[in-house]
């Protein structure tokens, strides 16, 4: 059976996962980095090897339960998805003299009257509303909807205002719809070279009406009409579920060449243009046939604030936004939570977490370092970064991200391979005690303390401390694989993630 999920649905989802981070009970979301060592093959308990990609061509991320569990071994630290970070986007559109741009319809897709070969195509080829250019943003940073292109002539005039009435740029006829502008804010978190926010100016919705019908299209202009004076024919109603809404047309050489709606009426959600009103209407001439006008229907957007719709209504839904960005800046150390993010290392590694664990317990903190600690009474030398550790005595293998010698604390990763985290055995064996580590490259050994105190803002108990972040808890909802980033205290580092539902 032919169905279809509509693109009302995928907003439904966009709308919910976006009330996640600010609903009475919301989730907690993270985003962490990791990866510090190199892509390349690794090698498995059981002794198989893992090809990993390269720095030059990152591996593509599996779907799969070894995959999320692996992806925390290595994760370096964490950071706290809010409210503020997350916002409707939709595909960027800059307007562009010279361009043609489709205009809005409400019947993309839908078959042309007396044929199941052909639908209604936009002038860029597009079958469906969203695939169209109907909207553009200027350098204003002002968002405007087309609601006419002239019958498919170039933009020459940039659309300016912020009225709530169609805006009509001559001398290229086109009409516009001014929908909302970027804010600063907006301009700073959520505008990348893809995409924009969307959101509704309020004043814009308030003044919409719903049902009401702006634009009227020519589909066949007719033949032999007359009038019994000048060259328009007016008080032509549009019929419908609606009311109100009215029309005139003017003639050139007997064929409709342009039609202007006089009153919009309102709640048309389906109209249309009887060829015996037009004969009819006030200065007809009684004659003429053939002429088809398509009456262009307004959104359908019950948003938050009640109304049912019309253009302007509820920007998110008439442009599509079905998508949602994440803006996170990972800012040096994250001096607030000192420590959590190294700046001596690379990452390889983004992962959205979902209601992940720390301590035990729901994680709630700004930032979560995933590293282990050791906490070192000597060392003779520095340790090189994702060089290999290992502790005789105990078996445990582990990887260097970092070796803070002003703090004497020695940080690490412990992943499910026998190069970077399991033992002899195969076993993922921790390391204790005040027994010897050594640097596999750097020949660097070292003694742990086993003292229990605070350094650095680390709780150490017996020279040891656990990642902040919980392995294995919450749900890992993306992973993006990359070539290297490299970090440094005075840099941040800006993710915006997109998520198209």
């Amino acid at each position: 059976m032919p169905a279809i999920i509509t693109n009302k649905f995928r907003i439904h989802n966009s709308e919910q996962f976006s009330e996640s981070f600010s609903e009475a009970s919301p989730n907690v979301y993270y985003l962490a980095i990791g990866r510090p060592q190199a892509w390349g093959t690794s090698t498995r308990p059981d002794g198989r090897t893992e090809y990993q990609g390269s720095d030059v061509a990152a591996p593509t991320p599996i779907d799969s339960i070894q995959d999320e569990f692996y992806s925390f071994d290595d994760f370096l630290a964490a950071k706290r998805v809010t409210s503020s970070d997350v916002s409707y986007v939709i595909p960027r559109r800059n307007w562009t003299s010279g361009t043609v741009y489709d205009y809005y319809r409400h019947d993309y897709g839908n078959f042309v009257t007396g044929s199941t070969s052909s639908v209604v195509t936009a002038n860029s080829g597009a079958t469906a509303l969203y695939d169209a250019t109907f909207y553009v943003m200027t350098d204003d940073y002002n968002v405007y909807k087309c609601l006419d292109n002239n019958g498919g002539v170039a933009s020459t005039v940039k659309p300016t205002g912020t009225s709530n009435s169609i805006l009509t740029t001559s001398p290229d006829g086109y009409k516009w719809k001014y929908m909302y502008s970027l804010s600063a804010a907006q301009r700073q978190n959520f505008l990348s070279t893809d995409f924009i926010a969307v959101a509704t100016n309020s004043t814009v919705s308030a003044a919409a009406v719903n049902g009401g019908i702006d634009i009227v299209k020519i589909k066949s202009a007719g033949s032999g009409y007359t009038t019994s004076s000048g060259s328009t024919i007016s008080a032509i109603p549009i019929r419908g579920d609606g009311s109100g809404g009215v029309a005139s047309v003017t003639l050139t050489g007997g064929a409709i060449t342009a039609v202007t709606v006089t009153s919009a009426g309102t709640g048309y959600t389906y109209g249309y243009i009887r060829n015996a009103d037009i004969l009819a209407g006030t200065n007809a001439g009684g004659a003429g046939s053939g002429a088809e006008l398509d009456v262009i229907i307004p959104p359908k957007n019950i948003n938050t604030s009640g109304n049912p719709g019309g253009h302007g209504a509820d920007a998110v839904k008439e442009l599509g936004g079905y998508f949602v960005m994440l803006n996170v800046n990972f800012e040096g150390a994250e001096t607030s939570n000192t420590g959590d993010f190294t700046v001596d290392n690379d990452f390889r590694r983004v992962a959205l977490i979902r209601d992940p664990d720390s301590g035990g317990s729901a994680a709630s903190s700004t930032t979560l370092r995933n590293t282990k600690a050791i906490l070192l009474s000597s060392a003779s030398g520095t340790f090189t970064v994702d060089e290999e550790i290992n502790q005789a005595t105990t078996g445990a293998v582990g990887k260097v991200v970092e070796h803070d010698t002003s703090n004497n604390i020695l940080y690490y990763v412990q992943t499910r391979h026998n190069d970077a985290g399991a033992d002899s055995n195969g076993n993922l064996t921790a390391f204790t005690g005040t027994n010897t580590i050594t640097g596999q490259s750097s020949s660097v050994t070292a003694t742990p303390s086993s003292s229990s105190s605070t350094v650095d803002s680390i709780a150490f108990s017996s020279g040891y401390a656990g990642s902040e972040l919980d392995a294995d808890t919450g749900d890992v909802l993306y992973i993006e694989n990359r070539s290297p980033i490299t970090r440094a205290s005075d840099q941040t580092e800006n993710v915006k993630l997109i998520i198209e539902f």
